[in-house]
């Protein structure tokens, strides 16, 4: 139908008139990267010296990003970016808190580390396969989720994730990779299955996508939506993503099976995503049903810590060992989403941010143990404190670490989360995460007297050299776990500020609508 050619139409309401800020498109840079690069190393796929020597430095400026994106909004509060000069709620926004901002990061160090120490791991049938293209792939879904302002696009980045995290846990195609890969797909795919429900419920009810939109709106719509229900539906859809009490055993099933970088990566960054968007959608757009559902919150996060640390106790494979320790930290992080006081925040922050770096150290470090040992088994273990007293020591590092023992990373978040349960009068999520702290003390106790200090085993391999492609991330990750434990309080006052942006959601919202909320 023909319209007439001289009439005028304002557009103002819905597009942005005004020049984007340069600065803003910050926002979208480590998404747009990330998608760049992989394209590049898919078309350069038979270049296999190319793979590596594009990816590691796309990782390095994939940190630089990430750490001008944190202190931008350190300097000037939250920020967004829409896409197509859509105007909120019409267009999908990229919103950039201190809490997004500061998990970005942490992925990108950890995705460097895990990208240097593939030099050595991954072979050349895996780099031919896509190690590399799946990885900038996987780091553009763990970006794009820890940046987005949209519920639905939360939803996509986490397929893009799992698409990536597939290709990577089949590299090798063994059969304990492919029997690994199924359990992973198939839980995961039925956690996505149930969040794709709820967003399709969260159009219905509020009829937006926009989270400081769905923010806005939500107190008026208490008495008539069915929001606790809805809650109690993300809430499951990642717990299973998180690889919480009782939804866990896909991940100790799956997470031992591929290549030990790729079990680093995952162990680093995908169980965090899940706590991520639990955190984003239960405390920032949902605190009122999040309190109604506090208490199953946490009893599932008190389960899940004494599981994860009693399922460690009973393994023989470090890798298997492990997976059980990334579940049992999961547990910490539901107690703090649980108390959902800025201090059980700021806990649940600063222990998902060192929890990234150290399991993607404590990965690593399985590796060289059984490069140096021979094995991965704890029985076929022995005698590494004489091998190599240098990796003995960062080992122990690290365990102390891992227990929440002084004075390294893990210290300081039980800390808090101990200090929040009591101020609350929550005396068992305290004594739980004790009693948690003490099983994981005695789980890297036995591997220290196992793997370590008792004689090398009849028939273990000679010593092997560690390279700078090994030693070098792992190295580095210490450091930070360490950094973290002796020079606390810069982490102290991001994490609060996260806890602050979430618990009052207004700067973040301003960012979205500075003109008041849209339509």
């Amino acid at each position: 139908m023909a319209t007439p050619t001289d009439v005028i139409v304002d557009l103002s309401a819905a597009l942005v008139a005004a020049p984007v800020p340069m600065a803003n498109w910050l926002a979208i840079a480590p998404v747009a990267l990330c998608i760049a690069i992989g394209a590049i190393l898919l078309m350069l796929r038979g270049s296999l010296r190319l793979q590596a020597r594009i990816a590691i430095p796309g990782l390095m400026v994939l940190v630089l990003l990430d750490a001008c994106l944190l202190a931008r909004v350190i300097a000037h509060g939250p920020f967004t970016m829409v896409m197509g000069r859509w105007l909120p709620p019409f267009g999908i926004a990229f919103t950039v808190d201190v809490f997004g901002a500061l998990m970005a990061l942490t992925a990108a160090i950890a995705a460097l580390a895990g990208g240097v120490y593939a030099l050595a791991d991954v072979t050349d049938s895996g780099r031919r396969y896509g190690f590399f293209p799946f990885l900038m792939l996987l780091m553009a879904g763990v970006s794009g989720a820890f940046l987005t302002g949209d519920i639905f696009n939360l939803y996509v980045w986490f397929e893009v994730l799992l698409i990536s995290s597939f290709g990577l846990l089949i590299l090798g195609s063994e059969r304990g990779q492919i029997d690994g890969a199924m359990k992973y797909a198939v839980l995961n795919l039925i956690g996505t299955t149930l969040f794709l429900i709820a967003v399709g419920i969260v159009y219905a009810v509020f009829g937006t996508l926009n989270m400081a939109d769905i923010a806005t709106k939500a107190e008026g719509l208490r008495a008539t939506a069915p929001l606790v229900t809805l809650s109690a539906l993300i809430l499951l859809a990642f717990a299973m993503k998180a690889a919480a009490f009782p939804v866990n055993f896909w991940l100790p099933a799956s997470y031992h099976t591929p290549r030990i970088v790729v079990s680093a990566l995952f162990a680093g960054l995908l169980t965090k995503v899940g706590v991520y968007a639990l955190i984003r959608i239960m405390v920032m757009l949902l605190p009122a049903e999040r309190e109604q559902l506090s208490l199953l919150i946490a009893a599932a996060g008190a389960a899940t810590v004494v599981v994860g640390a009693l399922g460690a106790l009973a393994q023989d494979d470090i890798r298997k060992l492990l997976g059980y320790v990334v579940i049992s930290g999961i547990g910490n992080m539901l107690i703090g989403i649980a108390l959902g006081t800025p201090g059980g925040l700021s806990g649940a922050v600063f222990y998902a941010v060192h929890s990234m770096i150290l399991m993607t150290a404590l990965y690593l470090l399985a590796g060289q143990t059984a490069a140096l040992g021979g094995s991965f088994s704890l029985t076929a273990l022995g005698g590494l404190y004489r091998r190599n007293p240098g990796f003995s020591a960062v080992s122990f590092i690290l365990f102390v670490a891992a227990c929440g023992l002084p004075p390294f990373s893990g210290f300081w978040p039980k800390v808090i989360l101990v200090k929040a349960s009591v101020d609350v009068g929550a005396w068992w999520m305290a004594a739980t995460i004790l009693i948690g702290s003490f099983l994981t003390t005695v789980v890297f106790g036995r591997v220290v007297i196992l793997a370590y200090w008792r004689p090398a085993t009849v028939g273990a391999g000679e010593a092997a050299t560690l390279g700078w492609r090994t030693a070098l991330p792992l190295l580095v990750l210490t450091a930070i776990v360490v950094g973290f434990g002796i020079l606390p309080q810069q982490m102290f006052e991001l994490t609060q500020s996260a806890a602050a942006g979430l618990a009052d959601p207004s700067a973040y919202v301003y960012s979205v609508f500075p003109g008041g909320v849209g339509p």
